[in-house]
């Protein structure tokens, strides 16, 4: 494992102790396969992050913490390693912790953790159950600001929540879904990763909200509980359709897009009109190949310096702004990409 890292630098980055690093870094034995991964993940963080820790400033140490799919968790650690030097003078160490499911209880166990071992921040994107209002506020009283990313908990102890206005995201799509269908008869698929998704749930109500005034007989077929995963979003949406032979169009709050998409392909079925969220690997795909109608994106670089810098003003580090407003709304279709979607 060669780096140039001195030991207690890896041990801060991993939240280990330095003899724990010291026997992975020279193969003593007697540390469990994870540890080593620890170590090893923690390094390729720090060489990620290599120019940013040459800036002179203050340090902050910021936990990332996620339950989402892959595709969405990679694309925010890419658009905060990017928005790193964007914060000089500061230093803005950070260490990821991504899942793409799990119980509230492990969830709530790793926020534990990362409050004994210290933090100066931790950037949170997770279910809306009590489990993990407790954590958050066991955080709060450690003296840890938390910042709520993408989704809310809005009755936690949380410092401030950056994202969308996920209502009118929903209503938003409700808009687009009636431009492009008009009067055409069928029903509108939605598909949600989890319920207990405050920002997903409050997408879903803006829809509904939006539907009910301006095309009240819209029926709605919802799927959920695939926590955006192709791997079981699949077989839920394949139910769905067989089920219903009207469904003409589908609303994605949650991901699971390709799955989707092979299933309508799996029954020769069409989709007219398909919304969907972010621009991560997948979707940008899709939206170049023609299979996404549009896309509802928010700049993720920009949520992410925003909620480092919330972090910073809780240190009194930087001079409070007043309250965070909402991140655009932007709608991608395929003729208006920005330059910067990877895919």
């Amino acid at each position: 494992m060669p780096h140039p890292y001195p030991i207690r630098e890896i041990a801060r980055q991993a939240g280990l102790s330095t003899a724990t690093v010291d026997r992975v870094l020279n193969s003593r034995g007697g540390v469990r396969e994870t540890t080593v991964r620890e170590v090893r993940q923690a390094i390729e963080d720090l060489d990620r992050q290599r120019t940013q820790v040459r800036i002179a400033g203050r340090t902050f140490m910021i936990d990332i913490v996620m339950q989402a799919p892959e595709r969405f968790s990679t694309a925010v650690r890419d658009a905060l390693e990017a928005e790193l030097p964007s914060l000089h003078p500061a230093v803005v160490r950070s260490r990821f912790h991504f899942r793409e499911t799990g119980t509230a209880a492990d969830l709530a166990a790793t926020l534990d953790r990362i409050a004994a071992r210290g933090t100066q921040g931790v950037l949170l994107k997770a279910p809306d159950v009590p489990e993990i209002t407790a954590a958050v506020g066991r955080l709060a009283a450690a003296g840890v600001p938390v910042v709520t990313l993408v989704t809310d908990l809005p009755g936690s102890a949380r410092l401030a929540y950056v994202g969308i206005d996920n209502r009118a995201a929903g209503t938003t799509a409700a808009y687009l879904l009636q431009q492009w269908l008009g009067d055409r008869p069928g029903h509108l698929l939605t598909t949600i990763s989890r319920g207990s998704f405050r920002g997903e749930e409050e997408r879903d109500m803006g829809l509904r909200s939006a539907l009910r005034g301006t095309f009240p007989r819209r029926e709605l077929v919802e799927v959920t509980d695939a926590d955006g995963l192709d791997s079981t979003q699949r077989d839920l949406v394949l139910e769905a359709l067989r089920r219903d032979e009207g469904i003409v169009a589908v609303y994605s709050m949650g991901g699971g897009n390709l799955a989707t998409l092979d299933a309508f392909a799996e029954l020769g079925r069409e989709c007219a009109v398909f919304i969907a969220h972010d621009l991560d690997h997948d979707n940008v795909r899709l939206l170049r190949e023609g299979r996404l109608s549009a896309v509802l994106h928010h700049d993720l670089r920009h949520d992410v310096r925003r909620a480092c810098q919330t972090v910073m003003r809780a240190h009194r580090a930087l001079p409070d702004d007043g309250p965070t407003l909402p991140s655009a709304i932007q709608v991608v279709t395929p003729f208006n990409m920005p330059p910067e979607a990877g895919g």
